[in-house]
């Protein structure tokens, strides 16, 4: 057990010491609790209310400082520690009051006295009149308005949760966040919904406070005087004089840190997360623009020289405005000439020189190009967030694809609509859209509790509804169940998704052979044997670019030249060694369809359409097998027909078919249905469960059996 040690430690030394042992809330639960009960001295009352206005300042000053209400988590408790104490406070003051006040103004400490004599000035009906006042500033205003917030921020907040949890799994997913930080992101919300549901009920107690102490003072000078008069044999007047004195110094000495706490509360419920503390953000934004003070200050001077005013306090005021105001305005001067006066950057060389082959420059294998509005968010000098985001999109996309996705080349393009980005791989567009810089994309997942305000839009990554909103209305769009995402997260996410479908492209004969350099490190007979003397590299390079064809990764490139290696001496025919690696993967790609659930729901072929396309791949001879048109449309309809049902029922959408015309069907699924995954008997691992969930028919009708 740590020791404590006494003799030349601080309280704060002492405190922690406590709460290494664990004793340090229950001692002072305890503590408090005694107050009520056991009989207190003058001198230790005056010891514990200079305490408590201490703590009540201590807590102010920290919600001030605090950049954030989460940086003050443990307020909605301490509010109630210092409630309670304040309470114990007053029990114990007027047992002190209603036992000595007879003996004089100073029979409950100097504290009392003070606040009961010097600060009213020893008239009772000032003091009353005061302890008035506060009360009312206390209940009416700070603490109605507090509580009025921290309830409407826990709503907020709390109906804010499902869209700022989709929002952080859609950064996830772009690769904007790492795991880690996404777990870290989750548990921030949830303790900013338990923070402000705390702070609602917190609220509560400081109302409840308030009430209190009107109660009390009531009840301390109806029994003061009831005591003095009758047990004492004082004078009405005297007893009304000294209890009431004494009964108002308590109240006033009790609801001065009420008031500083109050305040307190409303302080933190009211900051927005900030990088700055509450004393810079108001002298930032206050004070920003000179032409508020230049207004101010004329307005105020104005009003000085009018006769009859209190000229010397309007004018002072007002020339100290537009003092301040024209600092302001030569500081923010002073700046503009200093930017305008930075060297323009170097021209260009215009001296001729012959063209040469450096002047060719090859097609970028991932490119860029961006309206001159969103230059700002692939700028590194002006922070461009965009440049961050896609290199998390590479770093994710390259641990699940099992290779290194090439740089993204970003260029601007004058030519394109200012806010408009288009997306190019191997010089070929594949991707463009519009974003708004400044603004959010609201995106409806399907299940919304209202409309939002704003430009109306389309998801580019999954054609969904949106609204282009402001800032402003974040949190309101996301409380109304929106996924809301900044413009970065917009490109980098269209991005990501482009670059999964057109992985196959990305693969080269340079990144293979980074591959076999790799494996060759710790498998360096197997990759000796097979490039060249098994297989040519063109091949294992067709044969990987056929598994990124078809959504399966690269990351166990061990079996995968294992495959190669073993029947590679029998044929070179890169769409037979591919079948015969999707066999050796097939417990990976079934996971990655359908996770590590015990059941695979599949969808087969009607005999007879199996058998009319078994019939078709077998008389093309190696050729390109064709589908009559209108079965090609009935099929396609159907298959997106049973792609639906399983979307509703949150299930995968797998063909399962003849090995023999797996290769063929593929192809043609591809072209219709991105989604459908179309697997061979052979590829499905022996412990699989298969639950057939439809049919697919070679006629027009859907045949759906469950």
């Amino acid at each position: 057990m740590a020791s404590i040690g006494i003799a030349g430690s601080t309280p704060v030394d002492l405190i922690r010491g406590l709460n290494q042992m664990r004793l340090g809330a229950p001692a002072l639960l305890i503590a408090i609790m005694a107050m009520m009960v056991v009989p207190l001295p003058a001198f230790a009352l005056d010891v514990l209310f200079t305490f408590n206005i201490s703590l009540a300042l201590v807590v102010l000053l920290a919600c001030v400082y605090s950049r954030r209400p989460l940086d003050f988590a443990a307020f909605p408790t301490l509010l109630l520690v210092a409630t309670l104490l304040r309470l114990s406070l007053n029990v114990a003051s007027t047992r002190v009051v209603l036992l000595n006040g007879h003996n004089g103004t100073g029979a409950a400490g100097q504290v009392i006295e003070a606040f009961g004599d010097f600060v009213v000035g020893g008239n009772y009906a000032v003091g009353f009149v005061v302890f008035a006042i506060l009360v009312i500033i206390n209940f009416v205003v700070i603490t109605k308005g507090a509580g009025r917030i921290s309830e409407v921020s826990a709503r907020f907040t709390l109906d804010a949760m499902p869209g700022k949890q989709m929002a952080i799994d859609a950064d996830l997913n772009a690769g904007v966040l790492t795991q880690e930080e996404a777990k870290q992101r989750r548990a921030e919300v949830s303790e900013e919904a338990d923070f402000y549901g705390a702070m609602d009920g917190a609220s509560k107690f400081v109302k409840g406070d308030a009430i209190a102490g009107i109660l009390i003072l009531v009840i301390n000078i109806v029994g003061g005087l009831v005591i003095g008069v009758l047990q004492h044999g004082m004078a009405v007047e005297e007893a009304a004089r000294v209890f009431v004195l004494l009964t108002i110094g308590d109240g006033l000495v009790a609801q001065i840190p009420s008031l500083l706490l109050a305040t307190a509360a409303a302080i933190i419920v009211t900051r927005v997360s900030a990088e700055a503390e509450l004393g810079q953000q108001i002298t930032s934004q206050l004070f920003d623009d000179p032409k508020s003070l230049t207004i101010t200050g004329s307005v105020l001077f104005v009003m000085g020289v009018i006769p009859g005013m209190p000229n010397v306090a309007f004018l002072t005021m007002g020339g100290g405005a537009l003092t301040v105001a024209y600092f302001l305005y030569r500081k923010q001067q002073a700046a503009r000439d200093a930017q305008a006066l930075e060297p323009p950057p170097p021209p260009m060389n215009s001296d001729s020189k012959e063209l040469s082959w450096d002047d060719v420059s090859p097609a970028d294998v991932i490119g860029l190009e961006v309206g001159y509005r969103l230059i700002p968010l692939v700028d590194r000098s002006q922070q461009g967030e965009l440049l961050g985001r896609l290199r998390g999109v590479r770093k994710k996309l390259s641990q699940e694809l099992g290779f290194l996705i090439p740089s993204v080349h970003i260029r601007d393009n004058l030519d394109l609509d200012p806010s408009t980005y288009r997306i190019s791989v191997q010089g070929a567009i594949v991707g463009q859209a519009e974003v708004q810089p400044d603004k959010e994309m609201a995106i409806d997942p399907g299940q919304t509790y209202g409309q939002v305000e704003g430009t109306p839009a389309r998801d580019p990554v999954f054609d969904l509804t949106a609204y282009w909103i402001a800032p402003s209305s974040h949190d309101q769009a996301q409380s109304l169940g929106y996924t809301v995402v900044d413009a970065s997260t917009v490109v980098a996410t269209h991005l990501s998704r482009i670059l999964q479908e057109h992985a196959h492209l990305l693969l080269g004969h340079d990144e293979v052979q980074k591959l076999l350099d790799a494996m060759a490190k710790t498998s360096p007979k197997l990759v000796e044997d097979l490039v060249p003397n098994t297989l040519p590299m063109a091949v294992v390079v067709k044969v990987m670019q056929s598994l990124l064809e078809e959504q399966v990764p690269l990351r166990d490139v061990r079996t995968i030249l294992q495959v190669l290696s073993e029947h590679g001496p029998k044929s070179q025919d890169p769409a037979a060694l591919t079948a015969l690696v999707r066999v050796a993967l097939g417990r990976l790609i079934v996971q990655q369809i359908n996770d590590l659930a015990a059941e695979l729901p599949v969808i087969t072929l009607a005999p007879s359409l199996e058998h009319l396309l078994h019939q078709s791949v077998e008389t093309m001879n190696g050729n390109i097998p064709a589908i009559e048109p209108g079965l090609a449309s009935t099929m396609i309809t159907s298959l997106k027909s049973l792609e639906e049902q399983r979307d509703i029922a949150g299930e995968p959408t797998v063909l399962l078919v003849n090995d023999l015309i797996r290769d063929f069907v593929s192809r043609f699924v591809r072209q219709a249905a991105r989604n459908v995954q179309v697997l061979g008997f052979n590829e499905i691992p022996s412990d699989t469960q298969l639950r057939i969930v439809g049919q697919l028919g070679d006629n027009a009708a859907l045949e759906h059996t469950g």
